[in-house]
């Protein structure tokens, strides 16, 4: 098989096999409507070009490509979005690339964004960036080190900087465009977009509108590529901290089944009048679980009463909410304080995000300063879903919890981490998870359209869970919640669970692709190791003075005993 067949065995799919391009020193490959992996002289430029359409909840309409021709040193893909159609056409000449991009509105179309994205790689992070302004007027800059909560570059008509011996000049054309941070989440990329998020939105765009824009990209190389050699070695040392506490979530389907984890975690919708079932389902399913409660209301009138159906209850942790902003609103805690307060109960309270780590990095210097102990989801699905994605998005998963931990300066508990979003953070209009009036049907997740990946009963979903657990697993991190606990949404944690608590062993430096996790039990090691390359590994993982060589077929995991 090929490496492409190879990856769709491994994750349960059937996906369109990429095109490689390729024209003097330019190289790419089109994934579907995606320029990816846009390369000059054998070294990366960006990650990523495509034209998207964004309706009024900032979702993507699909694109679904009509036709693809080219030339010797040019390329068109003719891409259908909805009721729009749009051409997108590469041109090499020499040492420039000239991306173009034409949409044609057939029906009134309300957007949010429509137009053309650009994804640098998250290597350019520290590196200088210079931009230019629509006046002509240039700024000194920086593509930052530290996850940026807001935009780090704004008003842009063209871009510049020198990174792996290339320099590099990014110049846009039909727009403004600005940056922002994608790495927020877990998204491996810096995002150079058009249409400023400072203008209003959802904007009509009539019927019989043309939008075009364009991106041209010069390079040069300031030195030849320099290529390391592969060392597959993975070597782990005792972190001096236990693994964390590994959670997963109450099953929001019609069914429910008997999670292995160490707790529960259940999200309690109290705007609706299904909350107290959606608790009773979680306490049957928990059996002799913790539970670790999460309140989401868009008013504090109701969490007396969650308290109250509580207190009885073996819980671990509570938290709570807003269901519009999903933060922890200084209205929303304080009401939860005080109601634990006057009925003298001491458990432990969570708060800051149930949405992504963006809210957490936006909003924490106005969420309420007794939080001593902090939350954020995971998903990596936000923009894109393809595998190429969910494998990029581990790395960034790692950046995230360091950052959490340096921002907050106390434990952390992961999650829910999901492979898609459990709901839209960011709509406009009413999401269905909050009009549900009985359990039917379930409620949460199982209600929300694209809430569910059917790459969860694929064999690949071991190595990559195994994989997240290894980023995420680093200092300051109390517990970690994947899935549900059965259903479409769920996956096994049991090799995870088995290491909980138990002195944790990290692999500090382990080639790209490959992760590991373990933990240690006096003289012997249990180990983890996940491949999430497209193509199989040999690799030697040592750990406690002993190794071993381990053979893993494409994004496949392992269980190893050492010492």
């Amino acid at each position: 098989m090929t490496e492409h067949e190879t990856g769709d065995a491994a994750w349960g799919e059937t996906t369109t096999p990429p095109i490689a391009f390729a024209s003097g020193p330019w190289r790419l490959e089109l994934r579907d409507d995606e320029l990816a992996d846009v390369s000059y002289d054998g070294r990366i430029v960006l990650r990523s070009i495509r034209g998207v359409a964004r309706d009024q909840d900032w979702g993507t309409l699909p694109p679904v490509v009509t036709g693809v021709s080219s030339l010797h040193n040019s390329l068109r893909v003719d891409v259908a979005l909805g009721d729009l159609s749009a051409q997108l056409t590469v041109e090499a000449l020499g040492d420039e690339l000239d991306v173009r991009w034409t949409c044609h509105v057939h029906t009134a179309f309300l957007r949010n964004r429509l137009g053309l994205v650009a994804l640098h790689p998250p290597t350019l992070a520290g590196e200088a960036l210079e931009i230019t302004h629509p006046e002509g007027d240039t700024e000194a800059s920086a593509f930052p080190v530290e996850i940026s909560a807001h935009q780090p570059a704004f008003d842009i008509s063209a871009l510049g900087w020198d990174h792996d011996g290339l320099a590099v000049h990014l110049e846009f054309t039909g727009d403004v465009f600005e940056m922002e941070d994608q790495r927020n989440w877990t998204d491996a990329s810096f995002k150079t977009y058009s249409t400023p998020l400072e203008l209003p939105f959802p904007v009509e765009v009539a019927a019989g509108s043309v939008v075009e824009q364009g991106i041209r990209i010069s390079a040069r190389s300031l030195r030849p590529a320099i290529t390391a050699p592969a060392d597959d070695r993975i070597e782990l040392v005792d972190a001096g901290r236990a693994v964390p506490s590994i959670g997963t979530s109450a099953s929001t389907g019609s069914t429910t089944g008997r999670p292995t984890a160490d707790f529960l975690l259940v999200e309690l919708p109290v705007s609706t009048p299904v909350w107290p079932e959606v608790l009773d389902r979680a306490v049957a399913e928990a059996g002799e679980l913790p539970l670790d409660v999460r309140i989401v209301g868009a008013s504090a009138d109701r969490i007396g009463d969650v308290i109250d159906a509580i207190a009885p209850l073996n819980v671990i942790r509570v938290g709570v909410f807003s269901a519009d902003t999903h933060v922890s609103e200084p209205e929303l805690w304080h009401a939860l304080g005080d109601g634990l307060a006057s009925r003298g109960l001491g458990i432990i309270t969570v708060g800051g995000t149930r949405a992504h780590f963006t809210e957490l990095n936006r909003t924490l210097h106005r969420l309420p300063g007794d939080i001593a102990e902090h939350t954020f989801s995971v998903t990596p699905e936000m923009h894109a879903t393809g595998r190429e994605q969910l494998v990029e998005s581990i790395a960034m998963q790692r950046l995230v919890a360091e950052n959490a931990g340096r921002l907050t300066e106390g434990p952390v508990h992961v999650g829910p981490v999901t492979l898609r979003a459990r709901f839209n953070a960011v709509a406009t209009t009413p999401t269905p998870d909050a009009l549900v009036t009985d359990l039917s049907a379930g409620y949460g997740a199982a209600v929300n359209p694209d809430a569910t990946d059917p790459r969860h009963s694929a064999p690949a979903i071991l190595a990559w869970t195994v994989a997240s657990a290894a980023a995420l697993s680093v200092d300051g991190v109390a517990s970690i919640t994947w899935f549900e606990a059965s259903g479409p949404r769920s996956a096994s944690l049991d090799w995870l669970t088995t290491l909980a608590g138990a002195p944790l062993l990290e692999a500090l430096d382990a080639p790209a692709g490959l992760w590991a996790i373990g933990a240690r039990s006096g003289d012997t090691a249990t180990v983890l190791v996940a491949n999430l390359r497209p193509v199989a590994a040999t690799v030697t993982v040592a750990a406690l003075g002993a190794e071993q060589l381990v053979e893993l077929e494409p994004y496949a995991a392992a269980r190893i005993a050492l010492g």
